[in-house]
C-alpha cells in the first residue's frame, strides 16, 4: 500500500519550492567512495549492501526519529517498592538493535572471515547516518570480546553470546540467552580519564568479588554485563559485572539517567555497586592493561562514527539543494553552494578513507599491522571528530532555517557530532597518547612514516608539506604543540591515502586546500578545484 501524497493546495497558498520526501535512500549503492574503499581494504560487500539498503529505507529512517523522540524511561521500583533498576526503550530502538545485531555489527569482526574489522567499521559508518544512539551498546559489545580473552573460562561462557546474531533483551542470566550485549562502567567523579584515581573497592568472596562504589558514567545500563574497574588488594583490576544472576538481580543500582545534549535514544546513567557480584578479568593490579584492549577497539568506532555523521548530514543537504531554488536557480547549480558542498565532501571522504584503512590494520596479522592500527586510530579519532561538528553545521546551514528545525535530521546529527570526540579519550588525551605511542613504539612511527612516504613523488605540494612537517618537528613536539602536530599528521595521512586511491579531482582539491594553503579557514573558502567531479561521487 502506497501512502497518498500530502495536500499542497491550501486555503491561503500553494506549497511550492519544497523538496518532496526523499523516500528510500540506499546508503550502499549511493556511496561510491564507500564501495571503492571496501573493495580495496577487503571488506564484505555482500554483508554491507543489504545493511545499507535497509538502514537507508524511509521506514528505518522514520524509526530512527521515533527512537530519539521517545527517550528511554528509567523505572527504579515496582508498584510495591521493590527495586527494578530497569530502563525501558521505545520499540523502534529495539528494532535497530535487532537489525544491526543480525547484520553482524558486534560479531563480524570475530567470525574468522576476511575483512571482519573493515566490515564492522563500515557498519558503524552506515548506522551512524541514521540512528547513532544504538551504536553505543553494540560498539562496546564488539570491543569487549578481545578483552575477555584475559579470562578464558569467562570468555568461553560469554563470547558466543556476545558474537551471536540474535538480539535477546530478556532479563535473564547470560547462559539462558540467545545473545548478549556488554557495557562499560569505568568513569568516576574524581578521576574522569584518570581511571587510576578510581575508588570503587573490590573484596574477594570465594571465587568471586564484591564491588562497592559509584560510577559517574555507565552507558547502556540494560546490557547483560559491564566491564568495570575497581581497587582490589593488589591494585586497580578489571571485572565483569553480570547484570542478571540465577534467580535474582545483581545489585547494580541505577541512580539516574544522564540528560545528554544528544544520543537521546541511548540510555547513559550513573550507577552504584552495593556489594555487587563481579568476576575478575585478568590479574589483580592489571586492570588498565586488561581494559586497554577494549578501549583500543572502541576507538576504531569513534573514528568511524564521525565519518557517518558527516555523510548523513551531507546527504540531507544534497537532497535539499537539488530540489530547492532561490533567485531563479536551483541551489545545486549555484557556484558558491557547490563550493561549500564539495568542501564538505572532501572532509567526508578523507575521514572514510582513513577510517577504513585503519580498520584493515585491525584485520592484519603482523606486528606492523598492530603498530599502525595503534597510531592511525588515534589520529583518525582526533581529526575526524574535530571536523564533524563543523561539517554537520555547514550542512544545516545549506537548508537555511529549515535545517534548524527538528522536522529534519540535522539537529539530531549536530547534537551527536561532539560525542565521539569526548568518548574514549577527549582531544587532549588522544594527542598525548599519540605522542606516547610515537615515543614508546618505534614500529608505530616506522609504519606511519611508510604510509606517508608511499605518496611522495605524485604531487609536489604534498611533498613540500611533508618536508615542512618534518622540518618543523624533527623530533616529537612539546606538549603544548601536540594538537597542531596531530592535526598535520592526520591531514598528511589522509592526503597520502587520497593521492594513492581517490580520483584525481578529490586528491588535488584536498591537497590544495588542506596542505598547500590554497583556501581560507572556513568551509567553501576555496577556488580552482574540480567541484563537479567531486560532487558527482556523492550519488
Amino acid at each position: 500500500m502506497t501512502d497518498l501524497p500530502a495536500r499542497d493546495q491550501l486555503a491561503t497558498h500553494e506549497v511550492l519550492n519544497q523538496p518532496d520526501p526523499e523516500g528510500d535512500r540506499d546508503l550502499w549503492a549511493g556511496d561510491a567512495a564507500l564501495r571503492e574503499a571496501i573493495a580495496r581494504e577487503g571488506g564484505q560487500a555482500d554483508t554491507l549492501a543489504p545493511y545499507g539498503a535497509t538502514l537507508g529505507s524511509a521506514e528505518m529512517r522514520a524509526a530512527g526519529r521515533e527512537a530519539n523522540d521517545h527517550a528511554p524511561e528509567l523505572v527504579l521500583f515496582d508498584r510495591a517498592g521493590r527495586r527494578l533498576d530497569e530502563v525501558r526503550f521505545h520499540p523502534s530502538y529495539h528494532r535497530f538493535m535487532q537489525t544491526s545485531i543480525a547484520a553482524g555489527y558486534a560479531a563480524v569482526a570475530w567470525e574468522d572471515a576476511p575483512g571482519g574489522h573493515v566490515t564492522h567499521a563500515a557498519q558503524v559508518y552506515l548506522a551512524s547516518q541514521v540512528e547513532p544512539g544504538h551504536c553505543c551498546p553494540l560498539t562496546m559489545t564488539y570491543a569487549a570480546t578481545p578483552a575477555l580473552r584475559a579470562a578464558p573460562e569467562i570468555a568461553e561462557a560469554w563470547a558466543p553470546k556476545l558474537t551471536s546474531r540474535r538480539y535477546d533483551p530478556a532479563m535473564t542470566p547470560v547462559d539462558a540467552k540467545q545473545g548478549a550485549t556488554l557495557g562499560m562502567a569505568m568513569t568516576e567523579k574524581q578521576g574522569g580519564s584518570d581511571v587510576r584515581a578510581n575508588t570503587t573497592s573490590a573484596t574477594r568472596d570465594g571465587d568471586h568479588y564484591r564491588l562497592r562504589g559509584h560510577k559517574w558514567f555507565c552507558s547502556a545500563p540494560m546490557s547483560d554485563g559491564f566491564l568495570t574497574l575497581a581497587q582490589a588488594p593488589e591494585g586497580l583490576t578489571c571485572f565483569l559485572v553480570p547484570r542478571w544472576l540465577e534467580g535474582e538481580r545483581n545489585s547494580v543500582q541505577i541512580q539516574r539517567l544522564k540528560a545528554k545534549l544528544g544520543n537521546h535514544s541511548n540510555a547513559s546513567s550513573e550507577i552504584e555497586y552495593h556489594d555487587t557480584l563481579a568476576l575478575r578479568i585478568g590479574d589483580e593490579g592489571q586492570g588498565v592493561r586488561t581494559i586497554i584492549e577494549m578501549v583500543h577497539h572502541t576507538r576504531l568506532d569513534t573514528a568511524m562514527a564521525p565519518a557517518g555523521l558527516m555523510r548523513g548530514a551531507l546527504s540531507e543537504a544534497l537532497h535539499w539543494v537539488r530540489h530547492r531554488a532561490a533567485f531563479q536557480r536551483r541551489l545545486i547549480d549555484q557556484p558558491l553552494m557547490r563550493a561549500v558542498l564539495a568542501d564538505l565532501a572532501l572532509d567526508v571522504e578523507a575521514a572514510l578513507i582513513l577510517g577504513l584503512r585503519t580498520a584493515r590494520a585491525f584485520d592484519g596479522p603482523t606486528p606492523e599491522d598492530r603498530a599502525f592500527a595503534r597510531i592511525a586510530v588515534a589520529l583518525a579519532k582526533f581529526h575526524s571528530n574535530k571536523r564533524a561538528p563543523v561539517v554537520t553545521y555547514e550542512a544545516m546551514e545549506a537548508l537555511g532555517g529549515m535545517g534548524y528545525v527538528e522536522d529534519t535530521p540535522l539537529p539530531l546529527l549536530y547534537r551527536e557530532a561532539p560525542l565521539n570526540g569526548i568518548w574514549e579519550g577527549s582531544g587532549n588525551v588522544i594527542c598525548l597518547d599519540i605522542l606516547r605511542t610515537l615515543a614508546k613504539e618505534p614500529l608505530a612511527a616506522e609504519t606511519l612514516r611508510a604510509e606517508l612516504m608511499a605518496a611522495t613523488g605524485s604531487d609536489p605540494r604534498y611533498d613540500a608539506a611533508l618536508k615542512a612537517h618534518e622540518a618543523r618537528w624533527p623530533a616529537l613536539p612539546p606538549e603544548a604543540e601536540a594538537r597542531w602536530f596531530a592535526e598535520r599528521l592526520a591531514l598528511l595521512l589522509q592526503a597520502s591515502l587520497l593521492i594513492r586511491h581517490a580520483p584525481a579531482a578529490v586528491a588535488d582539491a584536498f591537497t590544495a586546500t588542506r596542505l598547500a594553503g590554497e583556501a581560507g579557514r572556513i568551509t567553501g573558502a576555496m577556488a580552482g578545484s574540480d567541484v563537479s567531479a567531486i560532487l558527482d561521487r556523492l550519488g
